[in-house]
């Protein structure tokens, strides 16, 4: 291991499940100090006692845990990498249906969230010299699709956020990548949006191979171990079965 790696630290959120567990994971794999965040404080503790990343059960949207969460990972040490995985879905609903208090959730969750813990670690990753911000946005946030109006706003938003970001923090050598998935099969992800297993299960009926969790985190841990004057802007990753949002391979 070499005296840069030991030196990497990062936070990660969302990391009580799906990507951002995953990511956890295979930073740790590399050498990595992690910071595993979410609001699950009982899914935290196994991963921590699994990988031997540090848990801090905090929910990114609440300004006071924010606040509490930026003096523990002071206190031990900062952070080089603040990875924004956390977000989500919910509900499909048209436009003129749309459920007001869904899309108030995704827009706090995806927007809100990553604005205010990217705001609050700046100054520390700015400090470091080359710091690095990756937020995980969605092909959902480059193509909006029917049914999608809700989630496609709140990621067109991240999306946009993060684009400012890279203009904004190119002089403080902090670089800022996004990393955009299209169909990724987790164990929450569709569920949390549709509210069933059986319509969580139609979402990946007949696709071959979709991405998983473990394939993005490489992704992610490629990014972010990259030196770091190499910024990889956007990254779009889909299942080759999916050549684009709108086309989808499904075979009986």
């Amino acid at each position: 291991m070499t005296e840069d790696l030991q030196k990497k630290a990062a936070l990660v959120t969302g990391a009580s499940s799906g990507i951002g567990e995953a990511t956890v994971r295979a930073l740790r794999a590399d050498g990595w100090t992690v910071f595993a965040v979410a609001r699950r404080a009982d899914r935290l503790a196994a991963l921590e006692g699994r990988t031997g990343a540090v848990a801090i059960p905090a929910d990114i949207a609440e300004d006071d845990d924010v606040s509490r969460l930026l003096a523990q990972v002071t206190e031990a040490g900062g952070i080089d990498t603040l990875i924004n995985i956390a977000g989500g879905a919910r509900g499909a609903d048209k436009v003129g249906d749309a459920n007001t208090a869904d899309w108030e959730w995704m827009y706090r969750v995806n927007v809100l969230g990553t604005l205010k813990l990217t705001r609050a670690f700046l100054p520390m990753l700015r400090a470091t010299g080359a710091g690095t911000v990756l937020n995980l946005t969605s092909t959902a946030g480059l193509d909006a699709y029917e049914g999608g109006g809700g989630y496609n706003a709140a990621k067109f938003g991240q999306h946009a956020m993060t684009n400012a970001l890279r203009l904004e923090e190119a002089e403080h050598n902090v670089r800022v990548i996004e990393v955009a998935p299209g169909l990724v099969q987790t164990e929450e992800f569709a569920l949390n949006r549709l509210g069933d297993a059986q319509s969580a299960e139609k979402v990946y009926q007949g696709v071959e191979k979709p991405l998983t969790a473990e394939d993005v985190a490489d992704v992610v841990r490629y990014a972010v171990s990259a030196p770091h004057h190499v910024n990889l802007d956007q990254i779009v990753i889909r299942p080759v079965a999916q050549a684009a949002t709108h086309k989808l391979i499904r075979k009986a």
